[in-house]
């Protein structure tokens, strides 16, 4: 299997317990969840407030995939969700599509705008 990028929404709820715990245990046991800046970005803050080090700690050691930006495909990208008809998508969404695209990742998420753009923009979930 691919390397899975693991989404911010993933994560939270992973960490609360959630629906996605077994299956992201299974990932993680396989050595294939993987992050980047954005998603990295978003979770720190909140863990560095709440004082779980031992979560900072975790995350630091799961594979960083390097996001190199193409703006041109950003506009791509958004054109063709409007042009569809589906709810435009921000920025940091764009960027993360734009990184599993790029590198061939699949993605798990919980985000549903971001599920339902799988068959549009051409990319795996798990």
């Amino acid at each position: 299997m691919k390397q899975v990028l693991v989404d911010t929404s993933v994560w939270i709820d992973y960490f609360c317990g959630g629906r996605t715990s077994e299956k992201l245990d299974s990932l993680i046991d396989n050595h294939l969840v993987c992050t980047n800046k954005i998603i990295i970005c978003e979770l720190f803050p909140f863990l560095y407030v709440k004082k779980e080090n031992e979560l900072i700690d975790v995350l630091k050691v799961v594979p960083e995939i390097p996001l190199n930006i193409n703006w041109d495909d950003l506009i791509a990208y958004q054109t063709n969700i409007l042009k569809n008809n589906y709810k435009r998508v921000g920025i940091p969404d764009l960027i993360i599509l734009d990184n599993i695209i790029q590198n061939d990742l699949v993605l798990f998420t919980l985000d549903k705008p971001l599920l339902e753009l799988k068959d549009l923009l051409k990319f795996n979930i798990v």
